[in-house]
Order: C-alpha cells, then sequence, then structure tokens
C-alpha cells in the first residue's frame, strides 16, 4: 500500500458513499483537437467528461482566420473537491482561438479544506497559432486550489495568452482575508523550458502584503506572446499606446513576452489585457484583433 492509500484510509468514506478528505473529487475533463481542412482550420476532435462543453465552432474572421471555441462550464465555478482538466492540441498551420462566456469562480473551501484543481494543458504545433483568452478568475474569500497552466510549443509556433486572477469580492466587502491559491505556469519550446514560474497566492505569508511580492494588489494578470519577430518593438509599441497610469510592466527574454499587471480593478486588468491584445495581434499573426462577441454580450 503506498503511502497516498495510506493517508486516504485514515479518511475513509462516509456509509453515504462521500468522503471528506483531498480523496474526494469530482472530475470534469475536455480534450480538443485543432486542424487545417482545405485550408480552414476545424474542430476535427471533441470528447468531454462531466460539465464541460464547447459551443459550437465558427469563423468570425472568414475561413482563413482563427476558428474561434467558447469553453462552458455550466457550474460557473468550483468548489471543494472539484478537477477540471482541459487539453487543447492545435496541428501544424492551423489557428484556434479560446474564450469563455463568463468569469470563472473558485468558492469557499469546505470545512475540511479539501482544494479544488484548475489545469490546462495547450499544444501548439508547427506553424500553428493558439489565442487562450479566458476571462477573469474570481477567488472568494477562504478558496483553496491549484492552477495549472501548461504551453507545449512545437518549432515555429506562435501562441498569445492571459491569465487574469481577482482575489476576494472588495465591492461586496469581502476581502480575500484566508485561504490559498496555487499558480503554475510552463511554457516549453519543442521540449525546452522558457518560462517556468510558480506562486502561491496566500494573504497569511508576508510575500501578499511586502511591496517585493503581491504588495496587496488583489487583482494581478500575466499576459504572454511567443513567435514574436521583435520583442524590443513589441514591448516599446506597448509602452507607447497603453496607459502608463496603470501597475503594468511588460518585458521580453527567451522568445517570450511577458505583460504583468498587478492592481485592484478586475476592469482595469481585463481592459490592458485586451487593448495589449489588439496591439501584438498584427505583430504575432499580421491580423487585426476580431474581438469575441460574446465579451460584449
Amino acid at each position: 500500500m503506498t503511502a497516498f492509500e495510506t493517508s486516504l484510509d485514515a479518511n475513509p468514506p462516509t456509509d453515504s458513499g462521500h468522503r471528506f478528505d483531498a480523496g474526494r473529487r469530482w472530475d470534469a475533463s475536455l480534450d480538443l483537437g485543432f486542424a487545417l481542412r482545405r485550408d480552414v482550420t476545424r474542430l476535427v476532435h471533441a470528447r468531454h467528461r462531466g460539465p464541460l462543453r464547447v459551443q459550437r465552432p465558427f469563423h468570425p474572421e472568414g475561413p482563413q482566420g482563427a476558428c474561434h471555441v467558447y469553453l462552458l462550464h455550466p457550474p460557473g465555478g468550483l468548489v471543494s473537491g472539484d478537477a477540471l482538466s482541459i487539453d487543447v492540441g492545435v496541428q501544424g498551420g492551423a489557428h484556434a482561438l479560446l474564450t469563455t462566456p463568463a468569469a470563472n469562480k473558485l468558492y469557499r473551501a469546505d470545512s475540511h479544506g479539501v482544494a479544488c484543481r484548475q489545469q490546462a494543458r495547450l499544444r501548439v504545433g508547427e506553424e500553428a497559432i493558439l489565442e487562450w483568452l479566458p476571462q477573469e478568475t474570481i477567488a472568494f474569500d477562504g478558496a483553496r486550489g491549484e492552477q495549472l497552466t501548461s504551453i507545449e510549443l512545437a518549432g515555429s509556433a506562435r501562441c498569445l495568452g492571459w491569465e487574469v486572477m481577482a482575489l476576494g469580492r472588495p465591492a461586496s466587502r469581502l476581502p480575500y482575508a484566508s485561504g490559498r491559491i496555487d499558480q503554475h505556469f510552463r511554457l516549453t519550446r519543442d521540449g525546452r523550458p522558457l518560462w517556468l514560474e510558480r506562486q502561491p497566492l496566500d494573504p497569511a505569508h508576508p510575500r501578499f502584503r511586502g511591496c517585493w511580492g503581491q504588495g496587496g494588489a488583489t487583482v494581478q494578470a500575466t499576459l504572454w506572446a511567443v513567435g514574436l519577430a521583435d520583442e524590443t518593438e513589441a514591448v516599446e509599441a506597448l509602452r507607447q499606446r497603453l496607459d502608463t497610469s496603470t501597475r503594468w510592466a511588460a518585458t521580453g527574454r527567451h522568445g517570450v513576452l511577458l505583460l504583468r499587471y498587478l492592481g485592484q480593478e478586475c476592469r482595469e486588468a481585463w481592459a490592458l489585457c485586451e487593448a495589449a491584445w489588439r496591439v501584438l495581434r498584427p505583430r504575432l499573426l499580421g491580423r487585426e484583433a476580431c474581438v469575441p462577441r460574446i465579451w460584449r454580450t
């Protein structure tokens, strides 16, 4: 018997079949595959389990443009024991844009402190393009969870995406005063790591308030772009065209452009990411931004 199995047996299921430890899981998964068919990107593979779905893909930019797909999670949020897994594969030459219709929510953990988990594995083939543009995640006070984003690029693949996290609900006077969210980012090209990062979001940790860390910010965002012809020029374009009054910075290293935001306003963070996307998309893809209509509904 493994140590993991032993730890689970220490808190066996109740007579009802429920358990109240880390072994309690409600899994949902979504596996998507995109490929070129007669010069048009098609969703050629879609398999789901549990409450994860996609709407019918469409091409608002024309047949040779990106295939737009909306990821749907009908519950609208994660509770203790939920585990969401999203796997996206974009084959050579294809171009997919994925977004969500609404914010994701991480609800307060139960009295046993069981965490939730969400992971996204994004695989992009040679000459392929992926735009990963989910709406923000809102962590309620007391939420405990883990977010993992893995981006695997092959050769000349290009990718642009973001993650926006809002901690607590200040407008309702419900700050993020307890809990812990662990975020992991991993980006590789041909198996070679380009960007590896892990950060805990824990209001009890000195980093959360320290000026050397979170600095008390309740909203943070990270945007990445990989495959730019000239990172330096792109960073300068962002500095010239974006609002310099907001708390953000952009850098480029090892072929990865990163834009970071730390502040107090979720709308400000979202507006910043959308504006940066409008600046970077023509440079990365040779196409102007085509805003998903779901963002305007």
